[in-house]
């Protein structure tokens, strides 16, 4: 499979939001299993991923897994057809989520103690990454296909 550089923006972008999400997903399904990599045990990789103690179990992991592969399929399936009202309704929504996650990225980073795992996975990693997909996910959502439309 070759990827074309000649593709547009907004493709690319759907592209990038839609593998960091799938990769997200299986990350989360594979810790359905009882994995914990890459912590060693499950309190640690609870505060490391979420800076609290919540248990990574099937139940609550799964609707996660399922909401991320949507959202996925959402951005993936608007880029290719840029006029649908619901697949545009639902990458907006997908970049609403990206967003508020963003924002509570920041918030935490001034409430949270800043000596642990999450904080620092939290500056570096899942903020500038949510923000990024969050930007990434509304230029596809606010794409209308110009070339298709001429």
């Amino acid at each position: 499979m070759s990827y074309r550089t000649n593709a547009p923006a907004p493709t690319r972008a759907a592209a990038l939001v839609a593998s960091v999400l799938t990769v997200d997903a299986l990350l989360h399904l594979y810790w359905t299993t009882g994995a914990t990599w890459p912590a060693a045990d499950d309190g640690s990789l609870s505060q490391a991923v979420l800076g609290t103690d919540v248990p990574f179990t099937p139940p609550i992991l799964l609707p996660l897994v399922a909401l991320l592969l949507t959202a996925s399929a959402l951005v993936l399936a608007h880029s290719r057809r840029p006029r649908n009202l619901v697949l545009r309704l639902g990458t907006l929504a997908v970049a609403a989520g990206l967003s508020l996650r963003a924002l509570a990225g920041i918030y935490w980073l001034f409430s949270k103690e800043t000596g642990t795992a999450f904080y620092w996975l939290n500056l570096t990693l899942y903020t500038p990454l949510c923000a990024v997909l969050a930007i990434a996910a509304l230029r596809v959502a606010r794409w209308k296909d110009e070339a298709r439309a001429r």
